[in-house]
Formats: C-alpha cells, structure tokens, sequence
C-alpha cells in the first residue's frame, strides 16, 4: 500500500469546486454536489499513483500539464454504462420500419453512435443494419470522450457474460468465440468491426463540431444529454440537428425528452425525424 495511502482526505469545498469548473469547461457535463463522493473515489487512486497528497495538488498537476492529464482526468470520472442492443425498440425501429425504407443502390447508410462507451451500441446498430442490407454500403461513426473506453471498443472483445445480450442467430453469425489469451471473451467478426470508425469527440466542444464534414442519416444519441446542463444541452441538441440530413433520425435515452425542439418531430417515444426542410 502507499505510504501515504491513508493520509488522503476527500476533496474540500474549494477543491470541489475547482474540479466542476474544470470538467465542465472542458467536457460539458455539470458534477452536482452529490457527485463529490464519485469524484473522491475515481481519482483517488491516480493521484496517489502521482506520488500527490491532496486533491488541490492534483488540479494544479491536471492545469501545469495540459491536454495528456486533462484527458486522464475525464476518463476517470466518466460513467461508461452500456450494453448491446439496449433500449431494444430502437433496435425494432431501425429494423422493422427506417431500414427497410432506405434506397437500394443508394449512396452509402451514414450512422452515429455518440457516446458509444465500449463499444456494444455500435456493434448492435451494425449487427441490425447487415441482418436488413446485407452487404450495402454503410458507413458507422462511434465516438465518445474517454480513450479508455474507445480502446477497448475498437479492439470488439467482452467477457463471454456479455453473450447473453445477443440475440444466439446473431452471436453466432457474428461473434467469435475467443481461444489461448482470450479464453472465455468473445470478439466482434473482422468484417463487423471494419464497417465501425472510432474516434474521440467532445460534444462540447466547438472545434470537434466544425470537423464533421458529412450529415447523418440515422444519429443514436442515448443517455448522454442527461450530463448537460440546460445551456449545454441545448447547445449540442442544436448541433445534432445540423449534423443530421433532412428526413434523418435522432435516437435519445429514455430520460431524455426533446419536446419543443425546434426542427424535430417526435415519430415515436425517443425518436425523432428531422424536417425535410432545411433551417434559414
């Protein structure tokens, strides 16, 4: 154990604060006061890992060191909650009435998934769309603010409890069960995990938002917007709409109403179409 393992007191009301500030600033998501105890438990192990003794020494550490720690600290403290095929009417949705409904020979099927935590949404909506196009062209953005839990994503490997999750047709089109290193996991199919780019992105953040050069046909959006305060929110509502195309669909969490927004019509619990036409 660290020498000073014990010697380590929970965050004062200044330091607290301080962190708020921080991660709100720099990732959009508002630390209630409830949440001081998550952030206690979350960071206490990287600032003993620093050889550090109070919190106010770790936010001077995260401020003197830049991008890298900052990236470190956001990591930590964000719940990366998911499942596949969760919230499964979606997944009936894109099935049974949005897919079925899109152009054949078309250009390629653009889908988002932000805020894919480790990976199981994206593979869901992929696993949904081959099982109804086959092998049309689409193209599968997923994205999320922890490289944490983008790394894992991107590698497609879970605990074979996981499994149950899946549909047995689709595990065993699929999935792969794992041998030697990965005993008792199983893997996304390479051709699954190919037609999925990963990538970090700050939904507050102005500069990540100017990058995207293409609109979405389908943007999956669940149980994040729920971190935002109100400013925040509407802000990166706003953008979702702008990063949809006309006619295209926005899937959100089910604590997450978007009544009265502007430019969006609610086609069932949860999900909305954008306008056809496009905003002056």
């Amino acid at each position: 154990m660290n020498a000073f393992a014990d010697d380590l007191r929970p965050p004062t009301d200044r330091e607290f604060r301080l962190f708020q500030k921080l991660v709100y600033e720099h990732a959009g998501i508002h630390l209630a006061p409830v949440k001081r105890a998550l952030l206690s438990g979350r960071l206490s192990r990287r600032i003993r890992e620093l050889g550090l003794k109070t919190f106010g020494a770790y936010y001077d550490f995260v401020r003197e060191s830049g991008t890298e720690e900052r990236t470190e600290l956001i990591d930590r403290i964000t719940t990366n909650e998911t499942s596949f095929f969760r919230e499964p009417r979606h997944f009936d949705f894109l099935s049974r009435k949005l897919l079925p409904e899109w152009p054949s020979g078309s250009r390629p099927l653009r889908i988002w998934s932000a805020g894919c935590a480790t990976g199981e949404e994206p593979y869901s909506i992929a696993m949904t769309v081959r099982e109804v196009l086959g092998d049309a062209p689409i193209e599968i953005t997923a994205t999320d603010l922890s490289t944490r839990a983008l790394r894992d994503a991107a590698a497609g490997v879970w605990p074979m409890s996981r499994a149950r999750q899946i549909p047995t047709a689709l595990l065993r089109k699929y999935m792969w069960r794992g041998t030697g290193p990965n005993n008792g996991k199983f893997a996304a199919s390479p051709p699954l995990r190919e037609s999925i780019t990963f990538a970090r992105f700050n939904l507050n953040d102005e500069n990540d938002w100017s990058r995207i050069c293409a609109s979405f046909d389908v943007v999956f959006c669940r149980n994040v917007l729920i971190y935002f305060d109100r400013e925040s929110k509407a802000r990166v509502i706003n953008h979702l709409i702008d990063s949809l195309s006309p006619g295209g669909h926005l899937f959100v969490g089910h604590a997450e109403s978007l009544a009265m927004v502007t430019g969006l019509t609610c086609v069932e619990p949860t999900i909305y179409t954008k306008s056809r036409q496009v905003r002056a």
